[in-house]
């Protein structure tokens, strides 16, 4: 065991818990549970949309992608960051003016039928999930090779740990965890992007240069191809990256935690300057791991490459820098899937119980309670699932969550601000439609089925992309068009002109 390495995540671990005390305090309404009673500045939640987004698959995955993959793994980098050109100019402002504590709210502004909210929930949750089996899945490999702990106990520990930040202290934990993460990922991920390049005497160039002999790929090493050699993988790849996090429950449930539309908007600027400055910075991650750490030392450590970070961080830095690194990474772990078990969580008290089981009728402290309990529930369905992904890349499985949001949710959200002729059939129709079709997609393919036992079941797969993007996407949009018109029943004219109105300025008219 590195007992550094040890002591450094006790004191993160110690910090965190420390705010979730002082955050319980706080914590009595369900507006101070589902987002801190919207109390946060644009660059408070810009920090923690960024601290939620730079995930276990950018920090980890991504580096092990690069690495092993080359220029591939950097696609995720460019997707990810492109991403939210999506949410600032789309989704941000309409989902902030019409919603209120999830996104089925926002869609609950236009079509107020429990079961269009029911199903809302439901994408929410299963997504969430998703999501956060990647999570889980770098936090049980991380530990395992810095504290020598079988992986199932390392994912059953951060399955705990991220229970008890949203149990006790809701949203206002969630963002400061998430805060505190992102400054010292983005601190950690520059000291190390500066050591590599000063490895190659501050010259990018020299470092591409070096780079054509540095791995077993060769020159091939910077030219795609190395892991998408189906051009179909790769447009679905990237059209799942960019068009998901407009749909990523746990990352628009962000924009409720601010006061109104245009701190939501300044939220989203400063996220992408953050994210977009660690997107450049993981060129240096993966190919100073490639060329200093090397791909044997790589895949012996994790098949999937998600161990490539911690390890050029040894390599460049000693035990010290190593167990520096190791520790952001887990706290970077754990401010993302206490965003994510609260979203899911959300959905369920909010959406399900409150508004559907109890007919709006729930107070304040039974919502609470509901979300509590349904934080465990989410947690340990979470971990089950994670224990039986421990031999995927946390970039790939975090980019089919992404997947089944931009099929399952994007379509309903666009449709809902946009389109006059939009009803109820078509928004169930196009959620129940873009996520059985995702799910079913991403169930049959390769990441399942492999015939050498390399995947979690063994046998032929049935879909042959790796990502279901390219198809389930149009299938979800096509569906949700599809149900309206086919439906008998008229789209309100009426409620439409004041979505449209609320939507783009948060005029709530003059009975508000």
């Amino acid at each position: 065991m590195n007992m550094l390495a040890f002591t450094l995540f006790l004191i993160i671990v110690s910090i965190t818990l420390v705010i979730t005390f002082i955050a319980s305090r706080r914590t009595k309404t369900t507006s101070d549970f589902y987002t801190a009673d919207s109390s946060l500045t644009g660059w408070q939640n810009g920090m923690a949309i960024a601290g939620d987004y730079m995930s276990a698959a950018s920090f980890l995955g991504i580096a092990g992608m690069v690495a092993l993959s080359g220029f591939d793994g950097f696609f995720y980098s460019i997707g990810f960051l492109v991403a939210y050109l999506v949410v600032l100019y789309v989704v941000a402002e309409p989902l902030r003016n019409l919603g209120k504590y999830t996104m089925a709210d926002m869609i609950a502004a236009r079509f107020n039928e429990k079961k269009v909210r029911g199903v809302a929930a439901l994408n929410t949750i299963t997504i969430s999930i998703f999501y956060m089996i990647a999570q889980l899945v770098g936090a049980g490999a991380l530990i395992k090779l810095l504290l020598g702990i079988d992986y199932v106990y390392s994912v059953i520990i951060v399955g705990i740990l991220m229970t008890v930040y949203v149990v006790f202290g809701g949203m206002m934990a969630t963002s400061w965890v998430q805060i505190i993460k992102a400054v010292l990922l983005m601190g950690g991920t520059f000291v190390i992007s500066l050591i590599v390049l000063a490895k190659f005497d501050y010259s990018v160039f020299e470092m591409f240069k070096q780079m054509k002999t540095a791995t077993p790929l060769g020159e091939s090493f910077l030219n795609p191809g190395n892991k998408f050699k189906n051009p179909i993988d790769t447009i679905s790849l990237n059209l799942a990256l960019v068009l998901g996090t407009a749909g990523l429950p746990h990352i628009l449930i962000r924009f409720f935690t601010v006061k109104d539309a245009i701190t939501a908007r300044k939220s989203v600027v400063y996220a992408t300057w953050i994210i977009g400055i660690f997107y450049v910075m993981t060129i240096f991650l993966g190919f100073g791991a490639a060329a200093f750490v090397g791909y044997d030392t790589i895949v012996e450590a994790n098949v999937a490459g998600n161990m490539a970070a911690p390890l050029l961080a040894e390599a460049l830095g000693g035990d010290f820098l190593f167990a520096f690194i190791s520790a952001v990474a887990f706290a970077t772990i754990l401010a993302v899937v206490a965003g994510l078990v609260l979203s899911a969580a959300s959905a369920f008290a909010h959406d399900f119980y409150s508004h559907i089981l109890r007919k709006g009728q729930a107070t304040d402290k039974e919502q609470v309670v509901a979300a509590r309990w349904a934080s465990i529930g989410v947690s340990i369905l979470s971990i089950i699932l994670a224990l039986f992904a421990q031999k995927m890349n946390v970039a790939f499985l975090v980019s089919l969550a992404f997947a089944v949001a931009a099929s399952a949710n994007l379509p309903i959200i666009l449709f809902t601000v946009f389109w006059k002729r939009f009803n109820t059939t078509g928004a169930v129709t196009g959620m129940l439609v873009g996520l059985l079709t995702s799910l079913l997609l991403v169930f049959l393919s390769p990441n399942v089925w492999s015939p050498e036992g390399a995947a979690i079941l063994t046998g032929e797969p049935l879909f042959p992309y790796e990502n279901p993007g390219i198809f389930s996407i149009p299938i979800g949009f096509l569906a949700a068009i599809a149900g309206t018109l086919l439906s008998s029943k008229k789209a309100d004219q009426k409620k439409f002109d004041e979505i449209l109105v609320k939507a783009n300025t948060g005029y709530k008219g003059p009975t508000a």
